[in-house]
């Protein structure tokens, strides 16, 4: 079912890799010219645009873009009970790995009268965006929102695509996670034109421009959100969702095959990869996961994401090789299911998160882990993290030196004043020493 990839015998450069690995046929910067339109059409006419990208993209123009706050409670109201249980767990356990997530304040003494101090200051507003195509993620608002609340973020405003099969509503138990989390600013908007909402703003509808975008979504989301960059914060490009699994004879090949389907079952270009040094066992894990694929629910989207460009079987020669190809790969979320994954840990360092063992699913991380799922995709883990507080924190430094600490720092400022043509820099202290 999945192609195979054969790096046996060869020469694993960082060119070559590049070039045989796996990915999607669509990436953010394909979809630039088209966000960008749909953004400027969002500042421009404002409430106009989003409905109309809603009747073309979403679910139909809503009557509301804003939901009204008596529909988020009524949505809180009808909650089934037991997944009110499964979100107020979740929100639970995201809420206290988030909250061991804040830096301490901390005072660095230079010398005598010479101390740096770092604080760090929550943004003051956020626009967190909750997908909402071909599934819809509750769970999502948790992961959104509780480092947001964990930060210190004081105005907090949600948006999520209208849906068909509720009149252009926001679905409701979207609307029923925001409730529970306390979140009263909720918009039924969605895609691109919901990102540029957030960093322009709409009058109209009372949207006040935000400090911060997070959230995940498509490939259009994730342009969307590079388009923004800079006049916002923005996390991670969070797009369409990937897994690779490492694993060795000794994993269960069900098992693994399990969770290759579980996220390609997201979107027909989710990426599933699996990484062995076994030829044997990966035969194992693809007669599994066609058995899997076939009794699954969304057997043609799992059948169009196994069968794509981004997912495949990669065959290495040893365990150092195996550990070069994932950390070229760099997954949004990684799994690990060899036979001493401690040996191998401490050198994976570019994933998104890492699931060890036989017992830590991705599906676990995705819900009630404690971890965030919103995580980077298309190999941006090399040098970006996962959803945490820090996208929503700025550090300050704060300098605070007396006059004797000034003195001593005085002729050093002076030289490199000078050296770079500067010299009212060094007159600006000089000043500070008059008889």
């Amino acid at each position: 079912m999945l192609r195979t990839i054969d790096l046996r015998g060869q020469e694993l450069t960082p060119s070559a890799l590049h070039q045989a690995l796996p990915r999607a046929v669509s990436d953010p910067g394909t979809a630039q010219q088209v966000v960008a339109e749909l953004i400027d059409d969002v500042r421009g006419r404002g409430e106009a645009a989003l409905r109309e990208q809603a009747e073309r993209f979403d679910g139909g123009a809503p009557s509301e873009l804003r939901v009204p706050e008596a529909q988020i409670d009524a949505a809180v109201a009808d909650l089934d009970p037991a997944l009110r249980a499964a979100l107020d767990t979740a929100i639970q356990h995201v809420r206290a790995a988030s909250r061991a997530q804040v830096p301490q304040p901390a005072t660095t003494r230079i010398g005598d009268g010479a101390v740096v101090h770092q604080r760090y200051l929550p943004v003051g507003r956020v626009g967190l965006y909750v997908p909402g195509g071909r599934a819809v993620y509750p769970s999502s608002v948790v992961m959104n929102v509780v480092p947001a609340q964990e930060a210190g973020v004081g105005s907090i405003a949600l948006a999520s695509p209208p849906q068909r099969a509720y009149g252009g509503r926001v679905h409701p138990g979207i609307l029923g996670a925001a409730g529970l989390l306390g979140v009263r600013e909720v918009y039924a908007m969605g895609g691109a034109g919901a990102i540029g909402a957030f960093a322009h703003g709409v009058s109209g509808v009372g949207l006040q421009p935000v400090d911060v975008v997070t959230g995940p979504g498509n490939v259009y989301v994730a342009a969307a959100k590079r388009a923004v960059a800079g006049l916002v914060g923005i996390d991670a490009e969070a797009g369409t969702t990937e897994i690779l699994v490492l694993a060795d004879e000794d994993a269960d090949p069900d098992l693994v095959a399990a969770d290759l389907l579980s996220q390609a079952e997201h979107d027909p270009l989710a990426g599933a990869v699996l990484v062995t040094t076994s030829a044997s066992f990966a035969a194992l894990v693809d007669d599994r996961l066609q058995a899997r694929a076939d009794a699954t629910t969304h057997r043609e989207r799992v059948a169009a994401a196994l069968s794509g460009a981004q997912s495949a079987i990669v065959l290495v020669d040893d365990e150092d090789a195996a550990v070069t190809v994932v950390n070229a790969y760099a997954p949004e979320h990684l799994e690990v299911q060899v036979r001493d994954p401690q040996a191998v840990l401490p050198r994976l360092v570019n994933a998104g998160a890492i699931f060890v063992g036989p017992y830590s699913p991705v599906s676990l991380g995705d819900y009630l882990a404690g971890s965030n799922h919103v995580l980077p995709t298309g190999g941006t883990a090399r040098f970006t993290a996962g959803l945490s507080v820090l996208p929503f924190l700025r550090q300050q430094q704060v300098v605070e030196y007396d006059r004797d600490a000034l003195a001593l720092a005085r002729p050093h400022i002076r030289v490199l004043a000078e050296t770079e043509h500067l010299p009212a820099h060094a007159d600006a202290v000089d000043a500070r020493f008059r008889p």
